[in-house]
């Protein structure tokens, strides 16, 4: 099976650049998309009813916003929108999709730039998603993660990493979450494969900075170390247009 996750950064400004016809080339299994800031009307019916895939859309309250999409081949058994908890679900940011042999996760994690406040946020919900998935891992289920996490774990996933270090994104408290995860059973595909500098999958549009590839690598795959054997590849799509983020994939034998 192949995933792909992508922050389309709109996903009606993301289709007039050709998301569309890229998916139906891609073929993905399952796509997530994240930051869609669209509700579920605004969605262009092309993609609302793409051929071939259930769609499935958890928008935010508010309008133009956050907002994640999972298009899959096969239909899952469960769906869920949300961790259940107010003051996170109604920002849409969370599509929880299970099957017999994975649970899916398909996130886009707060930006905790914008003030304390949000930081906090930010880092609460971190803790409210690490509870639940350990909760069903711990029942046997294996974890598939994907999406925007908003945070670069290691030096070598910016290219400035000592000018950033009291920016959110790759502040310590952010990066320790990220260890806490890891330790916890978690593993990042692309790295398992790919040890590498210079692999970015988000750039600043302002600074013009992909021309440079200056960058920043937040959009992850994760699977429990338990699923790690059935994993067969990891990737980034650096050369897809149409957001300042681009694609990241993995493909697992299931």
């Amino acid at each position: 099976m192949k995933f792909i996750s992508w922050n389309v950064n709109g996903i009606r400004a993301a289709d007039r650049k050709g998301l569309f016809n890229w998916s139906k080339k891609e073929s993905p299994d399952i796509l997530c998309l994240q930051e869609i800031k669209a509700l579920p009307e605004q969605v262009p019916p092309h993609l609302r009813n793409a051929p071939g895939y259930h769609v499935f859309l958890n928008s935010a309250e508010r309008k133009g916003y956050s907002g994640v999409a999972i298009f899959t081949k096969e239909r899952p058994f469960e769906i869920k929108k949300g961790f259940g908890i107010e003051k996170f679900d109604k920002e849409g940011r969370v599509l929880i999709i299970e099957y017999p042999s994975f649970v899916l996760f398909n996130i886009y994690f707060p930006n905790g730039k914008k003030n304390d406040e949000r930081l906090d946020y930010k880092l609460n919900f971190y803790d409210t998603f690490l509870g639940y998935i350990d909760n069903l891992k711990a029942e046997g289920k294996n974890i598939v993660v994907c999406g925007d996490f908003n945070t670069a774990h290691k030096e070598i996933d910016l290219t400035h990493p000592k000018a950033n270090e009291g920016r959110s994104g790759f502040l310590p408290i952010e990066r320790a979450w990220m260890d806490t995860f890891v330790d916890h059973g978690y593993v990042d595909t692309f790295r398992h494969f790919n040890k590498e500098p210079n692999q970015y999958s988000w750039w600043d549009l302002k600074t013009r900075s992909r021309e440079r590839n200056v960058g920043w690598r937040i959009d992850y795959f994760f699977v429990n170390k338990e699923l790690l054997p059935h994993l067969k590849k990891a990737f980034i799509m650096q050369d897809v247009m149409g957001s300042d983020h681009c694609p990241v994939g993995i493909e697992i034998e299931i």
